[in-house]
């Protein structure tokens, strides 16, 4: 068993998927903080300084004993009030979206470097270069 493990784990294909997931990982974060710092503060301000990570609905009551903002939604998530974060939904859609976006532009470059290498010109198959070998034997003394 553990021999056919070793033989999973080496084969290639793990490999780079592992390798994937580790970028892909990495690229989330970056995309996470591009959206977070630059892109959702310019939206924001595009429309009138609004803050999206403060938006949300809320659906219970403040626990007693709660003396921080009831308009920060990340103090009272930790104080356990239940809410709708739709501002933050807002903010992940974009992140998303960023992200969707990449891929697809590496697919698309992906696809064209395929279909390039797919229509390079076909040389003669072996068949033919038998054939005009042995017509070349035979045309020699």
């Amino acid at each position: 068993m553990l021999s056919e493990f070793k033989a999973f784990i080496n084969r290639g294909n793990v490999l780079d998927l592992a390798v994937a997931v580790i970028i892909g990982a990495a690229f989330g974060k970056i995309v996470t903080s591009l959206t977070d710092s630059v892109i959702m503060p310019v939206i924001g301000w595009l429309f009138g300084n609004v803050d999206f990570s403060n938006y949300f609905i809320q659906l219970g009551p403040v626990p007693e004993g709660y003396s921080g903002s009831l308009t920060n939604y990340a103090a009272l998530k930790e104080a356990g009030v239940p809410m709708i974060g739709y501002g933050d939904l807002i903010t992940q859609l974009v992140n998303f979206l960023i992200i969707a976006w990449v891929i697809f532009l590496i697919v698309k470059a992906a696809n064209k470097a395929v279909h390039h290498k797919d229509d390079a010109p076909a040389g003669p198959s072996e068949v033919d270069l038998l054939t005009e070998i042995r017509d070349e034997l035979k045309r020699r003394p």
